[in-house]
Parts: structure tokens; C-alpha cells; sequence
């Protein structure tokens, strides 16, 4: 699974770990989150991440 950059403030989306205070447990692909999850950094839409090339 990949990891996503948000392109406004960096933050790391890691599959491994998730988001759990966001309610995205560990081991959801980010093409699994809900259209409605928001960057628990700035607030930015899931549109605005981007896959990193690892």
C-alpha cells in the first residue's frame, strides 16, 4: 500500500498506521478512506494528497 503526501502541509498518510483519532483504522488504503476525510494536520481534502514514489 502506498503512502500520500498532503501538497499543503507535508502531513504523511501511512497505510501501516492509519488514522485513528480521525476514525481510519490501520491497514486502510487511502483509496479505502471516505471522500469526507479531511488532512488531521491542516484541514485539507483528500484531493489534495499525492502518492509518494518510494
Amino acid at each position: 500500500m502506498k503512502r500520500y503526501e498532503c501538497t499543503i502541509c507535508g502531513y504523511i498518510y501511512d497505510p501501516k498506521l492509519g488514522d485513528p483519532d480521525g476514525g481510519i483504522a490501520p491497514g486502510t488504503a487511502f483509496e479505502d478512506i471516505p471522500d469526507d476525510w479531511v488532512c488531521p494536520e491542516c484541514g485539507a481534502g483528500k484531493d489534495m494528497f499525492e502518492p509518494i514514489e518510494e
